[in-house]
Order: structure tokens, then sequence, then C-alpha cells
């Protein structure tokens, strides 16, 4: 059978799987189980796209600010490395037929070159500069999914969540700056039938000549001795928040939890039991485990084993403060940094765990506490424990000033 038709019925098989099972993701909001021409990360981007992606928009909405798509490409570090390219970069898309694109970090294309056919056939689905390409905007596709990952990825026809990209094959890769961070990605597309398994070695022959220009051009990071010295600060407590030397950390919500759990146990998780601990039961591939592990990893400049997960960078973390006054009988600090509920949004069964273990900690403390201040100021906090409240009035005088404060809150607690 020629490569064309294995092609055809590739797609026509892609085809059938989409339109058997968007419909129902739509609606029941399930993983796809028992087809195996859908790959896992294509389903997972699927089941994630479709509350913000309409599968039948015609085109990638567009940036709010075309002149600012300009101005950001005139910023951007991959600039002068994608411009010392561009004969070749034109020369692959011309002979090749592709289009080619080169994103920012947040997916929004910056630049494209290609046939005047290919390129007209891109604008149709502004797969054009200022084309807004993430997951949250454009679904599952090529370039969301290497963002994502931070790893080369391939989408063909059908596994695109757009039925307006089902006649398209896309190769991508992240560009990497020189301290890990992702830049933006490189893009080559073309139509399903000219999809061709060299076309991804390219597209990582081209991502590593980037690389290597930009480790010429942008400013080296700092030894690793150095930094090492400057600690990451978990903020984990009421709020979600990961930095290093003042600067956020470009964590999602998944990684901050990952990261949250390795503080927490400095001996480390096998892989299976962090999995569990992250997902619980939830059907989740072990390329989707593995993409966030290295994410975090990038993130930190290394800094987590590999056999075993734990941390070797060191990191602040305001929960691991928080047990260790408690170990120390020193309440006082303990309520210091214990600002809320541990990861507040998260639903990972290991953050629940852990929460209700500080929880239970911080207020058996409070109540085991001779002093009214205690129970005064996680009171503040617990506004409906009325045995809290009635604690702190037991051990205020009776001209405390700050006895009414009190009896408001067990008021307003047995009230409700």
């Amino acid at each position: 059978m020629s490569q064309r038709s294995d092609l055809r019925q590739r797609r026509a098989t892609l085809e059938g799987e989409w339109s058997r099972w968007i419909p129902q993701l739509r609606t029941a909001r399930r993983s796809p189980s028992g087809s195996v021409a859908l790959r896992p990360e294509v389903t997972e981007s699927w089941l994630r796209s479709l509350s913000s992606v309409d599968p039948l928009r015609d085109s990638a909405p567009a940036a709010d600010d075309d002149g600012s798509v300009a101005r950001r490409w005139a910023d951007s570090p991959l600039r002068r490395p994608v411009h010392d390219l561009a004969d070749e970069l034109h020369s692959i898309a011309d002979d090749a037929g592709f289009v080619a694109a080169v994103t920012d970090e947040s997916g929004t294309i910056l630049w494209t070159c290609g046939g005047r056919t290919m390129r007209h056939r891109a604008e149709r689905v502004n797969f054009a500069p200022g084309g807004r390409w993430d997951e949250p905007a454009m679904g599952t596709n090529a370039l969301s999914l290497a963002l994502r990952t931070g790893r080369p990825s391939t989408v063909f026809s059908a596994e695109h969540l757009v039925s307006a990209l089902h006649g398209w094959v896309c190769y991508c890769a992240p560009v990497h700056a020189p301290d890990g961070r992702v830049l933006g990605v490189l893009d080559l597309s073309t139509t399903w039938d000219r999809s061709h398994p060299l076309a991804m070695s390219t597209v990582r022959s081209l991502v590593t000549a980037i690389e290597s220009r930009l480790a010429v051009e942008l400013p080296a990071p700092r030894p690793a001795s150095e930094a090492l010295r400057a600690p990451v600060l978990l903020s984990c407590l009421g709020v979600e928040r990961a930095e290093r030397d003042g600067v956020p950390l470009p964590l999602r919500p998944r990684q901050l939890e990952i990261l949250t759990l390795l503080a927490l146990e400095p001996d480390g998780f096998t892989a299976e039991r962090l999995r569990a601990a992250v997902y619980g039961d939830r059907p989740v591939s072990a390329s989707t485990f593995k993409a966030e592990m290295s994410h975090l990893r990038r993130a930190l400049g290394g800094g987590i084993t590999t056999r075993r997960y734990a941390l070797t960078a060191p990191v602040s973390c305001d929960a691991v403060l928080v047990l260790d006054a408690l170990r120390r009988g020193d309440t006082s600090t303990a309520l210091r940094h214990y600002r809320g509920p541990l990861l507040p949004r998260s639903e990972a069964p290991g953050v629940v765990e852990w929460r209700d273990q500080l929880e239970v900690a911080v207020r058996e403390a409070v109540l085991a506490s001779a002093g009214p201040e205690h129970a005064l100021r996680y009171g503040e906090r617990a506004p409906y424990d009325a045995e809290v409240h009635e604690h702190a009035l037991r051990l205020l005088g009776p001209d405390d000033p700050r006895r009414p404060i009190a009896l408001g809150r067990l008021s307003t607690a047995l009230r409700d």
C-alpha cells in the first residue's frame, strides 16, 4: 500500500473517531476508552480544550493588538536567530510545500514564511502573525502541545480539535533559552497528504541551530553554585506562589502541587506513589506526568532527583515552617506562617491529605495553648469554629478589651 493510501486510511480513521467522540466529550466530559487510534495526549487535550474552544470554529482568534505583536517580535530573543536561518527556512518551506511559524511563549504567532499558496491557506485559519494557538484559544494542535509539554509534538488531521484544521499536519518543537525557559516554538505545517516522517527531524535540527545561537547571544545563566544559594520561596498556605530572587517561577498549578508535595516529604516519592498523590485514580498517561516533572526541573534549574523523586534544590516552604514550629511547640510562629488552607484550589489526593493534617495540627495546638492571642488569631480564619471562640473566652479575663471580639465571633458561629 502506498504512503498516500496509508495517510488516507489514517485520516479516515481519525475522522471517524473525532465524529464519534467529540459530541460525547462535550456532554459527558469523560476520556475516550478503547480507541487504539487516539493518543492519550490528544484525548486529554481534547478534554481540557472543550471548555473554551468550539470545535467548529473556523480560525484562530487574534491577539488584541497587531501593533503589540510587531513590537513583541522586534523585542523577541528569537528574532535574530530566526533571521539568521531565514534563507534555510524559506528554502524548506518553498521546496517541501510547508509554512513555517515561530511563536512566543504564550502561543501567539510572531513570524511566518512559506510559498504563496500555503501562506494563503494558512491565513484562512489565521495561522499568521497575531494568531493565538495556545490550547485555551485553539484547542489541540502541535503548537499548544509543545508549549504545554516542553517536548516536540506532531498533530495529524483529525487529531486537531478544530475541524477546520483536519486538512493539516503540523510538526513543532519548543525553543529553550540557555536557562531552560521556553521562549516559543518553531512549527512546520502542511497539508495532511504531504505528511512525512523526516519533517520532525528537520524541525529538531532547526531548533538546535536556533538554541545554539541563543547560547551565544543571551546572557549566560548564573553559575549553578550561585543559583543554588538562592532558595525557592514556596508559598502554599492560602496562596499559590513560587519565586526565586523575587522573580515568580513559571509553574502551572499541577507543578505547584508536585513542588509542594516534594517540599513536605523530603525523603521523596517513588514515581508510582507521586503519580497517585497528584492524580489519584484519574487515567493520566506516563508522558503527561513526565512532562510536568520535566517542566518543574527546568524551572528549578534541576533540583529533583530522577530515580526517586526528591528535592535537591533549596526550597523554603511556608507549610514546612508551620510543621517545624509545631514540632518545637512554637504556636506563635506556626500561626504567623499559617495564612490559610494548603493550596486551597487543589484536589490532588496528596495535597488534600496534607491540607487536612495541617489544619488539624494547627487547630489542636491552638486549643492546647494557654495564650488567648492564639485562639484569637486562629479565630480570624475560622469564623464558624465555635470551640475555638469558646476557648478564647475562657482564657480572656472579664475586663479584657478583646472579649467582645471573641463574643461576636462565637455568636456568629452559633447562629450559622
